[in-house]
């Protein structure tokens, strides 16, 4: 009997791992989703042209999607993907359509404008400014300005008052923005404490202050700022993703307690290749690397500023240029 009860023992533990095994080998649906190839469909906005999606964009963005969602970091239907190298759109129906809403399930893909970061010129010292049309310049360094390329997953919302401006000649509003915050991962993890992330093209140029002192915005003394409001779609950013009111409220809705992926091309390796190959004159389509050709011959070269080289060149001129001391807007007129 002893002998039989250890052979039962022996049997169930061989059943045991058979199935152990079984169920390991077996495809799990995220994983096959993931290594399944693009969808005919999708595979049909794929290009270079203005509203396309370049190859090497979609798969990145696609399998920072997939990981997150197997991870169970992400359950929205949608992901962002943008492609930094193509020119800005500048509004006047010129070509700029760099930011991509993929929707797959609903086979839904939208191409819209999206704003760069500008960068700064440090008079004196170094310049890594951006144009409006093109990027030149990428980096993760603090208070640089600049896009930094890479993973990121959507976050919370903020929205804040800046101030009132005149809707009409009889009516003043005021104005709130809301910003998207994005979490970065690897060479985007600062991305908290720089605080990039994503807002309406919008900013209130303040000229003065007002008296309003039933707002739920006037300071202590019953003032509000009051200024002009400035819509600058198709201009640049301090760093952060920017888009049209209309394409920000479109975007919000997607993201609001639902967070998603966003992968931004360049990141900071494929700028340092792109830059190696243009130097050595060799082709990038050879290589095996991608830029937007209209942008290269316009920049030359892109190049990535380091947050551990530019980092230091920034802080050291803070400290040398402190900001002016702080002067109050004056009253408005009238009051």
């Amino acid at each position: 009997m002893r002998i039989r009860s250890v052979l039962l023992d022996i049997i169930n533990i061989f059943g045991l791992f058979l199935i152990v095994i079984a169920v390991s080998a077996a495809p799990q649906p995220c994983a096959a989703k993931q290594q399944a190839g693009i969808s005919a469909w999708l595979r049909a906005h794929i290009g270079t042209s203005d509203g396309k999606i370049a190859k090497v964009v979609l798969q990145r963005a696609r399998a920072l999607y997939l990981e997150k969602v197997q991870d169970g970091l992400v359950r929205n239907p949608c992901y962002f993907a943008m492609d930094a190298t193509r020119p800005n759109g500048l509004g006047n129906g010129r070509p700029g359509r760099r930011f991509y809403i993929i929707c797959e399930a609903a086979r839904s893909f939208r191409a819209i404008s999206a704003g760069h970061g500008g960068g700064r010129h440090l008079k004196g010292v170094v310049n890594f400014r951006n144009g409006r049309r093109c990027a030149r310049n990428f980096s993760n360094a603090m208070d640089s300005k600049l896009t930094d390329g890479g993973d990121y997953i959507t976050a919370e919302t903020k929205t804040s008052f800046k101030g009132y401006y005149r809707a009409s000649a009889k009516r003043k509003l005021a104005f709130l923005r809301t910003f998207i915050q994005f979490d970065g991962q690897g060479e985007t993890s600062n991305a908290r404490k720089r605080e990039i992330g994503g807002h309406p093209a919008e900013l209130l140029r303040a000229q003065c202050r007002l008296k309003r002192p039933r707002s739920r915005y006037a300071n202590h003394d019953g003032y509000v700022p009051f200024g002009k409001l400035v819509v600058y779609s198709g201009g640049r950013s301090n760093g952060c993703t920017s888009w049209s009111p209309a394409d920000f409220r479109r975007i919000l809705a997607i993201v609001k307690d639902n967070p998603t992926t966003l992968y931004i091309y360049p990141d900071a390796a494929a700028v340092k290749a792109v830059a190696r190959a243009v130097k050595a004159h060799r082709s990038l389509s050879r290589a095996g690397l991608y830029w937007n050709a209209s942008c290269l011959r316009e920049i030359r070269a892109p190049k990535f500023w380091p947050k551990k080289i530019l980092g230091p060149i920034i802080a050291r001129y803070k400290q040398e240029h402190p900001p002016a001391p702080y002067r109050p807007l004056p009253i408005c007129k009238g009051q």
